[in-house]
């Protein structure tokens, strides 16, 4: 039998059982052999979705979350979209209210079996193997034979996919494959070429350099793969990253004193200090410190008198300073090698954050990133991420407009407009679940953000993620 779309499988539907800080229902529904949502409004046309719902249809039970360790290869320290799968039955009845449906729950998982990269975080999921293209119908496919037969997940397949071998390479295997600006834009920059080398050219002759520009510009995402185009090859051991915050302290970033194993004190390099020597050692590779928000802590202080070996022209043995404490060696001297750059990022559109003074702005590049939401964008997100290409033009139109009213706004202004980020899924969607993912996005991500930027007019910020969303 096919489904409502005529295809030749009927859809398998993925579950969440939580919502809105609501406990986790599961054991309910088990006892009350029902599925229900608890959300009032269709504002991300679940109501519609579940009236779709027809007995026979095979329903699980899932929670997606993340985590960076315990898996069978290496994260990088990253974070791994993960989906536990409870239970799993047959729909018997939909009364059709777009509330609820009868299930005849048949299989209950005890612990739970744990699923990664393929997953989706909104409460309902609609999976059918047929809507996807043919090369790709294995991912719901083997999804549904975890959930439902017991199938072990074929890991190693997954990481032979681009978009998860480039994340976590396998355990032993260090990622160190050349990188260029070519890779930047095949992983998704919207920027031009030229201005990538522009970015790169700046980063080279001024060795610091600070990217600049409005939430959701990729600014981080963009100076980690800057560092390895400059190092020439993606190697995460010669990138080190940090967040300036205004609890961090010079002790943290360059050398402070530290408690040992046996009680005493004893002077540690910080993160900053051991990039510094790890450079030193290998001159002939070139080192990148990332600084995550910059100015959110205090750099004058956290980077102390290293501020003033940043200037180019002082990257020598003979510029070497005295620092306040010496290290274990009684060595207090440093000096920043040739071969040591930083990238820092800071986010234009936080009031809380004190402007970087003019003795750390002569001593880095600056440049500003806008939302690039235009050709490139569309193509990108159509073409990797499965964004109904139709859609992705009146997505972009949408938040355009948005854009323009905040860059009038004499409260905002430009360094305040939605970036690109917001709208670029982070994995591939599935097929038809385009409307759903902005929606979603909308209500909480965008909509947030826009009742801080219009704290003192609600309705301003209400209208505003009404519009981006309306017809939908």
């Amino acid at each position: 039998m096919g489904d409502e779309n005529g295809s030749g499988s009927r859809p398998v539907w993925f579950v969440g059982a939580s919502w809105r800080g609501v406990e986790d229902q599961t054991q309910r529904f088990l006892a009350e052999g029902i599925w229900e949502h608890g959300f009032r409004k269709d504002k991300l046309g679940i109501r519609t979705n579940v009236r779709r719902m027809r007995a026979g249809d095979r329903i699980a039970i899932k929670a997606v979350f993340t985590r960076r360790e315990g898996h069978p290869f290496d994260t990088g320290g990253r974070r791994v979209s993960m989906m536990r799968i409870k239970a799993t039955g047959t729909i018997t009845h939909n009364p059709g209210n777009g509330q609820q449906v009868y299930v005849s729950w048949e299989q209950v998982l005890d612990p739970p079996r744990e699923w990664r990269f393929y997953t989706y975080q909104p409460t309902l999921w609609r999976i059918n193997p047929e809507d996807r293209p043919a090369d790709e119908r294995w991912l719901s496919e083997s999804l549904i034979a975890f959930a439902f037969d017991g199938k072990p997940q074929d890991i190693e397949r997954f990481l032979d996919l681009p978009y998860w071998r480039d994340l976590y390479p396998r355990k032993g295997t260090p990622d160190r494959t050349e990188y260029s600006i070519g890779n930047i834009l095949d992983d998704g920059c919207f920027l031009a070429e030229e201005d990538l080398q522009r970015l790169l050219g700046r980063l080279r002759a001024k060795k610091n350099l600070i990217l600049q520009g409005p939430p959701g510009t990729g600014k981080t995402w963009l100076a980690k793969r800057l560092a390895f185009a400059l190092i020439g090859k993606k190697d995460p051991e010669k990138v080190r990253t940090v967040q300036f915050h205004p609890s961090l302290s010079y002790e943290d970033f360059v050398r402070g004193f530290r408690p040992g194993g046996d009680g005493i004190l004893k002077a540690v390099d910080g993160v900053f200090l051991t990039a510094v020597r790890e450079a030193q050692d290998t001159q002939e590779s070139q080192f990148v410190v990332v600084i995550e928000e910059i100015n959110r802590g205090n750099p004058t202080q956290i980077f102390g008198e290293l501020l003033t070996l940043l200037e180019t022209d002082k990257r020598t043995p003979e510029e070497a300073i005295e620092l306040p404490y010496a290290d274990e060696r009684g060595d207090r001297a440093v000096y920043l090698p040739d071969n040591l750059h930083v990238i820092g990022t800071m986010n234009l559109a936080d009031r809380s954050l004190a402007m970087v003074d003019f003795a750390l702005r002569r001593r880095f590049a600056f440049a500003t990133l806008e939302p690039q939401i235009g050709t490139r964008w569309k193509d990108w997100v159509v073409k990797e991420r499965g964004v109904d290409g139709a859609l992705a033009d009146d997505i972009a139109t949408r938040v355009q407009h948005l854009n323009d009213q905040i860059r009038t706004d004499r409260n905002l202004g430009r360094h305040f407009c939605v970036g690109h980020s917001f709208i670029t899924p982070a994995e591939p969607l599935a097929t038809g679940a385009t409307r759903e993912w902005f929606r979603d996005v909308v209500e909480t991500e965008i909509g947030p953000l826009l009742q801080e930027y219009w704290f003192d007019d609600p309705k301003k910020a209400d209208d505003a993620t009404l519009e981006l969303v309306k017809g939908w």
